[in-house]
């Protein structure tokens, strides 16, 4: 059985091809947040999140025999774990990536700077004091909020409509009136209306490639003329990398021993 640690668009489609080509699946994701996946005596989930002995434990008491990593590219403490777990008991830990930003996306660079990690995109973003629309998530709010409340710079955040992600913001000390509750991807014209509403001077997200709605972020900012804040993609593990289904799915099936 393949155990697939999912959460992001990929994970219904990755199950799907997978169970297509004749593996078992067990999909875990940290949110009970609905997927479309369809029925099938070789599919199963469950939700939580999972700490070092619930993820062994798991393993162990499903007979796991490859482990794929496909959470958000930005989920390092989970990515980190289940390399980490895998390799203690011997189990193939694969990871598949989501394309990110290509040369394409970013044909003019003006207006577009990297960050390496959210403490300086805070920085970075707040430093004039200007509106701030934050589109990372809820997850890292702190060093925005500290920012935003010494520069004085409002802080828009745009999150899932989960109560876990309502009650981060809150602990954020993040006011409901600036809090975006909603489920992308957003559209280029999504974008624009929310940057025309709250004014906003700078856009803030993280490197997740088309899947995550990134062109149309550019598209939109460029539009408006919003300064961009790009967070960089953490380093992956060490084990197969894999930015395409298929190639991830062929990978699997030269290799049956990994059922």
């Amino acid at each position: 059985m393949i155990l697939l640690l999912g959460g992001t668009s990929e994970t219904a489609p990755l199950a799907a091809g997978m169970v297509k080509a004749g593996f078992a699946v067990l999909v875990s994701t940290a949110t009970d947040i609905p997927l479309e996946l369809d029925d099938h005596p070789q599919l199963r989930r469950r939700s939580g999140p999972l700490d070092a002995p619930g993820l062994e434990e798991l393993i162990r008491d499903n007979a796991i025999g490859v482990l794929v990593d496909a959470t958000h590219p930005y989920a390092t403490a989970i990515s980190v774990l289940a390399a980490m777990t895998a390799r203690r008991l011997s189990v193939p830990c694969l990871t598949f990536v989501r394309p990110g930003i290509d040369a394409a996306m970013v044909s003019d660079p003006d207006g577009i700077t990297f960050a390496a990690d959210h403490d300086e995109a805070a920085r970075l973003a707040c430093a004039g004091g200007k509106a701030v629309l934050l589109t990372t998530g809820s997850r890292n709010l702190r060093p925005y909020a500290e920012e935003a409340k010494r520069t004085g710079a409002p802080l828009i955040v745009r999150v899932l409509s989960h109560p876990d992600s309502l009650a981060a913001c809150r602990a954020a000390g993040i006011p409901p009136e600036m809090v975006i509750a909603a489920k992308g991807p957003f559209s280029v014209e999504e974008n624009v209306n929310t940057i025309r509403k709250f004014g906003i001077a700078v856009l803030v997200t993280k490197d997740s490639g088309a899947a995550g709605a990134v062109p149309e972020k550019i598209a939109a900012a460029k539009l408006e003329k919003c300064r961009m804040i790009v967070i960089g993609r953490p380093l992956t593990g060490d084990g197969p990398v894999f930015q395409s289904i298929e190639k991830l799915i062929k990978y699997l099936e030269m290799n049956k021993q990994m059922r």
